[in-house]
């Protein structure tokens, strides 16, 4: 957070692009803390659906600052000009490790953190990129992450252009399928504790897959209709909500003692991915709805191959206090 905010304050008093640039990579270093850093603390203090469902509550903090932004940004840049965001951020960054300093104890054991080191967090990298289960985790929640960038990168073109929606009504209705990711994410713990965290990441991976066969189904069979667009994809966003908090828990679950590390490898692994189906799919992109439906399909396609290869046979994980059979 320190870090964050002194890049940020440099970015308000950048006076060249090339200084803006450097000091943005920067700030995006510190930014990534903020990512990486909360689902580690989850691990720590918890496990199994408890842990589902603080995961998920992370997940509606991550889903609501993207949808706060832009309105946020436009409405500073009117007020006080491009410096005034980097500003407001800075301002925000502060206030944060205020926050962090007084209220969030250390969660990890003080014998570990002796232990810790470049070494050791290169061999937990090592340790890591050996563990098929937890690669198979990462890559089924990259798989619905690369399915939002998708969508991300080419509804504004595909609902704006195409469609004829309006800015405000393009914002609307990205709202309403962020809203969707959000308030589904928080029926994780229930569902974990009902049916298992496995059997829900099953269930939901299926079931987007399904709607994104038959959304790919519906437009090359030649239509053409916005509702259905917007009416299947907002289901598969409610999905995706159960994805993405649940394989992350079951993906650090059985790495605790690295859990920060596993934390990291966790979100960088899932944004490479989904800035690689970004690139791809840009490289088709017509402005017509099809090539971003191919796109946002495969994606789903490929999670729900990776979830059964991964996950075919349930595994018992430790609970919050007890063996869960997921």
């Amino acid at each position: 957070l320190l870090l964050f905010t002194l890049a940020s304050v440099g970015c308000a008093l950048a006076t060249d692009i090339e200084t803006l640039v450097a000091l943005r990579f920067v700030q995006g270093l510190g930014a990534a803390a903020g990512m990486a850093i909360p689902r580690a603390v989850v691990r720590d203090l918890h496990t199994g659906t408890e842990a589902a469902r603080l995961m998920s509550l992370l997940m509606l903090v991550f889903s609501i600052s993207p949808l706060l932004a832009p309105l946020t940004g436009s409405g500073v840049i009117a007020l006080t000009g491009w410096r005034g965001v980097f500003w407001a951020v800075a301002v925000a960054a502060v206030a944060g490790l205020v926050l962090v300093s007084q209220g969030l104890q250390e969660t990890r054991p003080a014998a570990d953190r002796l232990e810790s080191s470049l070494g050791s967090a290169l061999s937990g990298y090592a340790l890591l990129l050996r563990d098929w289960h937890y690669l198979g985790l990462v890559f089924i929640g990259g798989c619905s992450m690369a399915g939002f960038f998708v969508y991300l990168a080419g509804s504004p073109f595909v609902l704006i252009n195409h469609y004829g929606l309006t800015p405000v009504q393009y914002s609307l209705a990205f709202s309403v399928n962020a809203a969707a990711f959000f308030a589904a994410a928080q029926f994780n713990a229930q569902l974990g504790r009902r049916f298992g965290l496995v059997n829900t990441v099953k269930a939901a991976v299926t079931g987007a897959g399904v709607i994104m066969v038959a959304l790919l189904a519906y437009y090359l069979a030649g239509g053409d209709q916005l509702a259905v667009l917007l009416g299947l994809y907002f289901f598969a966003s409610a999905l995706m909500g159960l994805v993405i908090p649940t394989t992350s828990v079951l993906a650090l679950e059985e790495h605790g003692a690295i859990a920060g590390t596993a934390s990291a490898l966790l979100g960088t692994l899932q944004m490479l991915i989904g800035a690689v189906a970004m690139g791809v799919v840009g490289l088709f992109a017509t402005g017509k709805p099809l090539p971003m439906v191919v796109g946002m399909a495969s994606g789903a396609l490929m999670g729900l191959v990776l979830t059964w290869v991964t996950l075919g046979r349930s595994r018992a994980v430790p609970g919050d206090g007890h063996r869960q059979a997921l």
